[in-house]
C-alpha cells in the first residue's frame, strides 16, 4: 500500500520540492531524506536541451514528448511509486519543444500536436496530477548560456553575455524566416483557446515559465514573448484562468532587472503563481551569471516572507544550481544544499509570522 505524501505536503504554506527525471528508488530515497515533498517530473529526452542541467544518467523516468504521451495508467503508476517514497507528484514540469514548437511556429503539424498535449492533460487530470508546466522557448535551437563562470570554491555556475552571441540575429537551426511577434501572440492565443478548457475540465492548472534569457526582443528569428512583466499580464488576460497561472522563476525576473519581491507580490495576490523555480543570478541581461541560492541580486529570505504575506501555498524547487565538487550530472549535492539551505528559510519565515 503506498504511504500518505508527508504531512509538511498540505499544511497550506510554502513547501519545497525537486525536479527530477529518474524515479529511481535511490533517488527518490534521496529527495526525501532531504525533507523534500514534492516532485516534479522532468520529460525524458535530454537530446533535445543541450544543456548543464539534463540529469542524462537518470533511470525509471516518465517519458513524456512528442509521440510519447504517458497513459492514466502510467501516470498512475508514476504517482504511486512516488507516494511509496513518501512524496507527492505534484507535476509535470514541462512540455519539451518537439511537443510544442509547431503550434508556436504555427506549422503543418499543429493540431497534431495540439491534441497530444489535450490528451496529455485529460491523462494528468484522471491520474490526480494537478500541473503541468510548459514553455515558449525552444531551448536547444536558440543559446541560453554563452559559458560557465567559476564560483566559491571552484564551484561552477552558467553565464550568458550577450556579446559572445556572434550574430542575435542570425537564423537558428531549421528556421526558415525570420517570425514576427504578432504572429507568435496569434499562435499562442490558439494554443490557450484550446488548451485551457481542456484543463479546466480536468482540474488541472498550467504553469507558463519565462523565456531564458529574457528582456532579448528577438534572437535568432525567433521573437521571445515571455521577457518581461508586461507580456506575462497579457499572457494571463488573454483567455483568463483560474486554471493558468506562472511557473514563476525567481532567477529570471532577477535577471530582467525586475524588483522580485514586487513580481512576486504582483502576481501573488491575484493568485497567479503556481509553482516557483528557485534560483538567483549576478548581474541582469545582457550579462549575468548564475549563482548559489544563498548569493545574488536578491534575498531569499524576504522573497518567502513576501510569499507568507500574499498567501502563497505552492512549492518551491530548486532549478539550475551550480555545480559543485563530486556532483552527479543531477548536481545531488548543490541540490541538496539547496533544498537544505531553501526549507531552513521557510522554517525560519514560518516561525517569525507565527
Amino acid at each position: 500500500m503506498a504511504r500518505e505524501p508527508p504531512s509538511e505536503a498540505s499544511n497550506g504554506s510554502v513547501r519545497v520540492g525537486v525536479r527530477t527525471r529518474s524515479l529511481a528508488p535511490d533517488r527518490l530515497k534521496y529527495i526525501r531524506q532531504l525533507g523534500a515533498t514534492d516532485i516534479f517530473v522532468d520529460h525524458a529526452d535530454t537530446e533535445e536541451e543541450p544543456d548543464e542541467f539534463n540529469d542524462r544518467d537518470g533511470t525509471e523516468t516518465l517519458a513524456v514528448g512528442r509521440d510519447a504521451i504517458p497513459t492514466v495508467a502510467q501516470l498512475e503508476a508514476a504517482r504511486e511509486r512516488v507516494a511509496d517514497a513518501g512524496l507527492r507528484l505534484t507535476g509535470i514540469q514541462s512540455l519539451p519543444y518537439s511537443l510544442y514548437g509547431d503550434i508556436m511556429f504555427g506549422r503543418d503539424g499543429a493540431d497534431d500536436a495540439l491534441s497530444q498535449i489535450t490528451r496529455l492533460i485529460r491523462n494528468l487530470g484522471e491520474a490526480g496530477i494537478p500541473i503541468l508546466g510548459y514553455q515558449w522557448n525552444p531551448r536547444g535551437v536558440v543559446p541560453m548560456r554563452t559559458g560557465p563562470v567559476e564560483l566559491r570554491g571552484e564551484a561552477y555556475g552558467t553565464g550568458f553575455d550577450l556579446d559572445d552571441v556572434d550574430d542575435p540575429d542570425e537564423l537558428a537551426p531549421g528556421i526558415d524566416r525570420e517570425y514576427t511577434e504578432a504572429e507568435f501572440w496569434e499562435n499562442y492565443r490558439e494554443f490557450l483557446e484550446t488548451v485551457i478548457p481542456v484543463a479546466e475540465e480536468s482540474g488541472v492548472d498550467l504553469a507558463l515559465h519565462p523565456v531564458d534569457p529574457p528582456v532579448i526582443e528577438s534572437l535568432g528569428g525567433i521573437p521571445r514573448l515571455f521577457r518581461n512583466v508586461e507580456n506575462f499580464e497579457r499572457a494571463m488576460a488573454l483567455v483568463p484562468s483560474d486554471n493558468h497561472g506562472l511557473k514563476l522563476c525567481l532567477g529570471c525576473f532577477s535577471q530582467m532587472g525586475e524588483d522580485v519581491d514586487e513580481v512576486l507580490r504582483r502576481f501573488g495576490e491575484r493568485d497567479q503563481i503556481v509553482f516557483i523555480h528557485f534560483r538567483d543570478v549576478v548581474g541582469e541581461v545582457p550579462r549575468f551569471h548564475e549563482t548559489f541560492v544563498d548569493e545574488g541580486n536578491f534575498d531569499a529570505r524576504e522573497a518567502v516572507r513576501t510569499l507568507h504575506d500574499v498567501g502563497y501555498d505552492g512549492v518551491v524547487i530548486p532549478d539550475h544550481v551550480p555545480e559543485m565538487v563530486g556532483d552527479d550530472d543531477w548536481r545531488h549535492r548543490a541540490r541538496g544544499f539547496t533544498v537544505g539551505y531553501l526549507r531552513g528559510v521557510v522554517d525560519t519565515v514560518r516561525s517569525e509570522r507565527r
